[in-house]
């Protein structure tokens, strides 16, 4: 009986991280290639932006990591966001979106830069305008939606489909908990249980490790930052929620820098200082900083492959909607 159960156990999908906080990141499952190509041509369309020259792809690049790596995004007539922009990378896994979780999904998430003053400053009609103009987008939105007269309900569906593909599985901390006992250093594995036992867990755990939960930032030591950003208090408008921010994904937390909602620390073996001081009342050695670094380092896993798509051209007989400055 024992022989058989351990049989089980190595069979079964998910027994190997069965009793761990963490579960390992699964390829994406394209059931519509076609409304995902078209997403993709959306995701990196500039031409829903006022100005012509902003696209998704500005702020969440997806050749370094999802994200621009500034503290906050230049949006329109070079106007600074007030928060840091978090990776697009398994962004499908989060419960809600943005960091104070205002919209419910990828497809609520994405209407709204479009129409941001700080951000792409156009509105939602004008941009659907704009890709009425375009005959390559009018075949394409056809064939995907079995109809002519597209809008922005569509736009961001196709924008979130091609989102949900961009997930990064095979991380050596995934390829552990699967089985492999070489994926991980020893300095790595000492990091994951000084993860375990210093208390992250609590907020980070789950696939993305992390975004599925809101937090106060400074939960036991108060977080002094210039930021004006308050978080899930400024979408519920109760006070006792300012501060409070979705729990961010710690997955290709490596390449995801700078850290926290105000984009405030640089060097991520200080952000894990700074946040086991203030989540977790917790005064990190030098080595137990490296050795939790060296895990979070783990979780970098494959980075999407993304052929750049051709985008219609514009028509020289069909001008682009005026927009009044």
């Amino acid at each position: 009986m024992k022989k058989y159960c351990l049989l089980v156990a190595l069979i079964l999908p998910g027994a190997g991280w069965a009793n761990e906080p963490i579960q390992p990141v699964e390829p994406a499952k394209v059931t519509n290639s076609e409304k995902v190509e078209l997403g993709k041509m959306l995701f990196f369309e500039p031409r829903l932006s006022k100005s012509g020259a902003i696209s998704c792809n500005s702020c969440h690049n997806l050749a370094t990591g999802g994200v621009d790596n500034q503290v906050s995004s230049l949006g329109h007539k070079w106007k600074v966001g007030p928060i840091n922009s978090p990776t697009v990378l398994n962004s499908s896994l989060n419960f809600v979106q943005f960091w104070d979780g205002r919209a419910k999904d990828l497809k609520e998430q994405a209407a709204g830069p479009i129409a941001n003053p700080l951000e792409m400053a156009f509105t939602h009609n004008l941009a659907v305008e704009t890709l009425h103009t375009l005959p390559g987008y009018r075949t394409r939105f056809s064939a995907v939606y079995g109809k002519d007269n597209f809008g922005i309900d569509e736009v961001t569906d196709a924008i979130a489909a091609f989102e949900e593909t961009l997930v990064t599985p095979n991380a050596p901390f995934d390829r552990w908990l699967k089985g492999d006992s070489k994926a991980l250093t020893a300095q790595q594995l000492k990091g994951y249980e000084l993860f375990k036992a210093k208390g992250c867990t609590a907020c980070h755990n789950g696939v993305a490790i992390g975004g599925n939960s809101y937090q106060k930032m400074g939960l036991v030591k108060s977080y002094k930052t210039d930021n004006p950003a308050q978080g899930r208090g400024a979408v519920t408008g109760e006070k006792q929620f300012i501060g409070w921010f979705k729990v961010p994904t710690l997955r290709n937390i490596e390449l995801t820098y700078p850290y926290f909602h105000d984009g405030a620390v640089w060097d991520l073996k200080e952000a894990v200082k700074i946040m086991a001081d203030i989540q977790l009342g917790q005064r990190l050695t030098e080595q137990e900083a490296e050795d939790m670094t060296a895990y979070l380092k783990s979780l970098t896993g494959e980075q999407p492959q993304i052929v750049l798509p051709q985008l219609p051209p514009s028509q020289p007989d069909t001008p682009k909607p005026e927009v009044k400055s």
